[in-house]
């Protein structure tokens, strides 16, 4: 009976559609190129706004809107990290064997459903459920056909390029589209923002949601129809059976474990800036729109970081640029921990919010780059993305309620400081991994697909 499914479902997924979609992204004219790139860096981040943009620009608001503790919160990052974590390794299997259009669309779709849901103000259940199912609609079916589609689109000496431009566009789509929310939202709210009422702060709240979730479906159909469909790496007949086989070959690439630690510590990085808007209000003194408005500022370094040093590292070498990242993160994260928050005192908590996000965008632009200079074989890149993702993405799980537990436990900016403490640790346990990762490659020999120019 499986047998029959899946072969069933394989020709499905197979069955040639329109003409204007049958076409792969080797042979379309520099136009049909640009808008498909397009596409790609608009669902590459619009499709992680509702799990993420709303808390991430909005979070005092929803602790209490939702009435939820940072704990709680954190309790639905861990929902979404497990169905995620569950989905990384057959997605990245689906991947190797199917062609990204229709698979990204329906994760669109799907994931924009949830918002519906999460408009209506649910529960802590309810709202730990949904995050468990944005886990699957946003990984299973979308995340690893992303990234081998830009390696493939990155070739052997490009890779950083191809990675920064695709996490610098899919800043500027996050910075741009909150910007445009979190000035509507601020309309919705008094001129003095303190004095809002629950009710004003949750109708508020509900447009941010009802907003992002049209946006992710309509990128769903802007993918679905201008996308063209590409099967060059469509499963060849047997290829269920190969599955076993290429997971059994990544597992035994010492590069592979490697940089699924360097994408644990940086993404425990990328995880921390959700913080800083409840950090400000907490430690600083702010109100929810200031604190929104410098998590925007924020997230508008990350186009400009992601593409500066994903195009640098094509110079210097991607190991040695991730390697310097973190030594400047783990140099942040020091101020952070020794400088004491005075409300009104604000100049060096911007140098060290800017530093570190130019950082911690950077390195988002690199750690998947880091497979063409270790020599990870093309051909199961779709399996490594799996691996390294199933590792990698940990702190999807245990990250947040740490924090929680710790911002909860010390009320005020003590019990952020003890947080940003143990990012301290993780980015000097990057630093390490990296510094490990460019010996093996040193012993390995010179990559035959990463000859720098």
């Amino acid at each position: 009976m499986w047998g029959f499914s899946a072969q069933s479902y394989a020709r499905g997924l197979r069955r040639p559609p329109l003409q204007p979609h049958t076409r792969t992204m080797s042979s379309l004219s520099t136009k049909e190129r640009f808008i498909s790139m397009t596409c790609l860096i608009l669902i590459g981040e619009l499709i992680f706004s509702l799990p993420f943009h709303v808390t991430r620009f909005f979070r005092p608001t929803v602790l209490e809107v939702f009435q939820f503790s940072n704990f709680e919160l954190g309790a639905m990052f861990s929902a979404y990290g497990i169905t995620g974590m569950v989905c990384y390794l057959p997605g990245g299997t689906i991947a190797d064997r199917f062609s990204a259009r229709r698979l990204m669309a329906v994760s669109a779709f799907s994931t924009a459903f949830g918002g519906v849901y999460m408009a209506t103000i649910p529960s802590v259940f309810g709202m730990t459920v949904l995050y468990g199912y944005w886990g699957i609609t946003s990984i299973l079916l979308f995340w690893a056909a992303l990234i081998r589609s830009t390696r493939v689109a990155g070739g052997a000496k490009e890779q950083g390029q191809a990675f920064g431009l695709l996490d610098s566009g899919r800043g500027l789509v996050a910075a741009g589209v909150a910007s445009i929310i979190v000035y509507a939202y601020s309309t919705l709210l008094p001129t003095d923002v303190a004095t809002a009422s629950i009710e004003e702060r949750r109708a508020g709240l509900q447009m941010v949601i009802w907003s992002y979730t049209l946006l992710t479906f309509a990128v769903g159909v802007l993918v679905w129809w201008l996308i063209p469909e590409d099967t060059s790496n469509e499963g060849a007949p047997g290829a269920l059976t190969l599955t076993l086989g290429r997971v059994k070959e990544v597992l035994s690439l010492p590069s592979v474990w490697m940089i699924a630690m360097t994408v644990i510590c940086a993404y425990c990085a990328f995880k921390a800036v959700d913080n800083y808007a409840v950090f400000v209000v907490d430690a600083y003194g702010m109100n929810d729109v200031e604190a929104a408005e410098l998590s925007t500022w924020a997230a508008w370094i990350r186009p400009i970081a992601a593409l500066a040093i994903g195009f640098g590292s094509d110079r210097i070498a991607t190991p040695r640029a991730t390697e310097w990242c973190f030594a400047v993160l783990a140099a942040s994260y020091v101020a952070f921990v020794l400088v004491e928050p005075m409300p009104g005192k604000t100049t060096i908590l911007y140098i060290t919010v800017f530093v570190s996000a130019v950082v911690i965008y950077g390195l988002r632009a690199l750690y998947f780059a880091l497979m063409e200079s270790s020599s990870i074989p093309k051909g199961v890149t779709g399996t490594a993305v799996g691996v390294i993702s199933l590792v990698g993405y940990t702190p999807d799980i245990f990250l947040m309620p740490i924090a929680g537990w710790l911002i909860d436990r010390s009320p005020g900016a003590r019990g952020h400081q003890d947080f940003f403490g143990l990012m301290l640790g993780i980015s000097l346990l990057g630093f390490f991994v990296v510094t490990r990762l460019q010996k093996h490659i040193s012993e390995q020999g010179p990559s035959t697909q990463d000859v720098r120019a």
